[in-house]
């Protein structure tokens, strides 16, 4: 098995073959796949593809959208759960991210973690699973928001 790493640390008890994830993650890691297709990215040239899956079982993806003006740009995380928010849905219990980078897995930016931990309520953290676009079979790094941004900031918190 080779080394996996993740912001520079190693990481491979959380990597799992694509295939023994459970079907609805598999579908998640598909539909942000399918996203990443549509990522305007003319200025860094890498594509992401991101997908959320609500309460209710509804898959929002997105696509990176990338600007001249590099603070207008959006990255893929936001976009998804900038659709889903706008149709009323708040609740996320998974989230995936498929991205091409040469060594270890594309994870949220800071910027999302933390856009992200907003929906993280209750203690109810959002499982996220990260891929590269690859045939079959891949390997999917595990994880989750809260994981990769602890002590967030939150006003539930008190923080």
């Amino acid at each position: 098995m080779s080394q996996v790493f993740i912001n520079g640390a190693r990481d491979e008890a959380n990597v799992r073959d694509h295939d023994s994830l459970d079907v609805s993650i598999q579908e998640l890691i598909k539909a942000a796949a399918e996203a990443r297709k549509n990522a305007y990215c003319p200025y860094s040239n890498f594509a992401v593809g991101a997908a959320l899956r609500t309460s209710d079982g509804t898959i929002y993806s997105g696509c990176n959208i990338e600007n001249g003006a590099y603070a207008a740009s959006i990255c893929a995380e936001r976009t998804a759960a900038a659709k889903a928010i706008s149709e009323g849905k708040r609740e996320f219990v998974a989230c995936a991210v498929v991205a091409q980078q040469d060594s270890g897995f594309t994870t949220p930016c800071g910027v999302c973690r933390q856009f992200l931990s907003e929906f993280a309520m209750d203690g109810k953290d959002i499982p996220l699973y990260a891929a590269k676009p690859t045939n079959l079979p891949l390997r999917v790094l595990c994880t989750s928001v809260l994981q990769l941004l602890p002590n967030s900031f939150s006003f539930q918190n008190g923080k």
